[in-house]
This record gives C-alpha cells, sequence and structure tokens, in this order.
C-alpha cells in the first residue's frame, strides 16, 4: 500500500506561482504513475499532469501546458507540480494519485481517474484576481 500526502496549497494572486509536493511512503515508488487532477467546486475532477517514476515521461493537459511542470525525486520519493503563471480559474483542490501500470504510452490511459489506484487527501489552491 502507497500513502501519498500533498502539501504547499495555498493563496496566491493571480499571476504569482506555488509548488505543490506530493510524497509516497509505504513502499517504493518506483515502477508507478504519479498523476496530477483538480477539482474546482461544482465541477468534475480533471486530469492535470502525471510523470511516469522510471523513465521521466510527462503527460500534460492542454490548459497547463507551458505553466505547470511535473517532476519528481526518486531519491526522496516525492513528486513536484511547479505552477506559474496562475489564474483564478486554477483555483482548486489539487490532488496527487498513484498508478502501478505504467505500460501505456498514452495521454488518455493517463488522464482517466480510473488508472490510478492510490489517492492523496488534496491540497487547495486559491488564486485570487
Amino acid at each position: 500500500q502507497v500513502r501519498l500526502v500533498e502539501s504547499g496549497g495555498g493563496v496566491v494572486q493571480a499571476g504569482g506561482s506555488l509548488r505543490l509536493s506530493c510524497a509516497a511512503s509505504g513502499r517504493t515508488f518506483s515502477g508507478h504513475a504519479m498523476g496530477w487532477f483538480r477539482q474546482a467546486p461544482g465541477k468534475e475532477r480533471e486530469f492535470v499532469t502525471a510523470i511516469i517514476w522510471s523513465d521521466g515521461r510527462t503527460y500534460y493537459a492542454d490548459f497547463v501546458k507551458g505553466r505547470f511542470t511535473v517532476s519528481r525525486d526518486n531519491t526522496k520519493n516525492t513528486g513536484y507540480l511547479q505552477m506559474n503563471s496562475l489564474k483564478p480559474e486554477d483555483t482548486a483542490v489539487y490532488y496527487c494519485a498513484g498508478g502501478q501500470d505504467t505500460t501505456y504510452y498514452s495521454l488518455s490511459y493517463y488522464k482517466r481517474p480510473s488508472t490510478y489506484d492510490y489517492w492523496g487527501q488534496g491540497t487547495l489552491v486559491t488564486v485570487s484576481s
């Protein structure tokens, strides 16, 4: 069993930056995919980005390309989501998730919440205008 804990959320002005962290514990995260999703009030959970732990492959939703960057530190078993040029519409609870099957090379696969086996509790990001 893998436990995921997000941190780094908070309140930021539009145009600002935040870096979220997702620490994995319980077992090694190697061989997993780490996905980031978000859910705004009254909206469905949506995919933001994913990174494959073993080879660093990354996948991004179109709406964050050029603004958000996903990365990981294998030595710390921690993933990061660097968010720049934040907009009020980025306000949401951000979740990280872990998936055990990384054999697919498809954005559509990693966009699906059902791909992931473990979920963190979420961290709130509020972007003020």
